[in-house]
């Protein structure tokens, strides 16, 4: 086996793992001598269904990923509306009829290269993003000398165990490139009482901070996680698998997840 760095052509692969914990960007390791396909797919609330497909190069070659063209991308919405999905820009396909909505589950199929893949994914219920609380934080990352602030979500967690959740974090405009899962083994049914730790994303006074949270499900949690298996710093320093797990059958890479969408901008005072 060779390894082949593919994290920056992934959505997700500077991923996260634990309750709001963050990794740092992953090696994956693939066959030198089979390329791997990446699909990368996308539905929230009342907006359109985006895939992305990508194909991977042997580790000989340099990382100038392909995007796919012409593949034959189809969604359906489980209510008996299916649509050929439209090619509108190098490996980007797009529906132009269906749309999301909580509790629906959809299913991907691409055919791309005499290939197929196929993944199914359901959106949960929103839980709502009330807002966002600010505290001291009790560490500083290496050479701050300012005081740093670390941010709590404010949402209730569902009575109904089983809830999701992934957070995307950004500072005067700038993304932390981590991403931050959580899901309600703990604190099911309780307003969250967990931080977002980023312990290399600096947040100090005057900072405008910009939370986005996904209520994902179980499948999209799950993938997420497992990039800190792939790391080989999982419970238990356990088995490490070849690739993350994924939603997406047929031996691509990738997700395809259906989420709700909230997001809250703050300044730091």
């Amino acid at each position: 086996m060779k390894t082949n760095k593919i994290a920056s052509i992934l959505l997700s692969l500077t991923g996260a793992w634990g309750l709001f914990s963050c990794e740092k960007e992953i090696t994956l390791d693939l066959n030198s001598v089979n390329a791997k396909y990446v699909i990368e797919g996308e539905i929230t609330p009342n907006q359109k269904a985006t895939v992305r497909v990508i194909k991977t190069v042997d580790f000989t070659e340099p990382n100038d990923f392909p995007l796919v063209k012409g593949a034959n991308v189809s969604l359906s919405d489980g209510s008996g509306n299916t649509e050929k999905l439209v090619e509108t820009g190098e490996g980007v396909y797009q529906s132009q009829k269906i749309v999301g909505f909580e509790g629906k589950t959809y299913s991907l199929t691409v055919m791309a290269e005499g290939n197929t893949f196929t993944a199914q994914t359901t959106m949960p219920t929103n839980v709502k993003l009330t807002g966002i609380k600010v505290q001291k934080s009790s560490f500083s990352p290496p050479g701050s000398t300012a005081e740093n602030y670390i941010i709590y979500p404010q949402f209730i967690d569902p009575a109904a165990f089983g809830n999701s959740y992934r957070f995307i974090q950004t500072r005067n405009e700038e993304k932390y490139k981590s991403i931050i899962v959580a899901n309600d083994n703990i604190g099911n049914g309780l307003p969250n009482s967990r931080p977002i730790l980023s312990p290399d994303f600096e947040i100090v006074l005057g900072d405008n901070v910009t939370l986005e949270m996904h209520c994902i499900d179980k499948p999209i949690y799950d993938y997420f996680f497992s990039l800190n298996s792939v790391q080989g710093n999982g419970p238990g320093g356990g088995t490490i698998p070849t690739n993350p797990v994924t939603n997406i059958k047929g031996g691509a890479l990738g997700y395809f997840s259906a989420h709700t969408q909230q997001k809250i901008s703050i300044e730091v005072k």
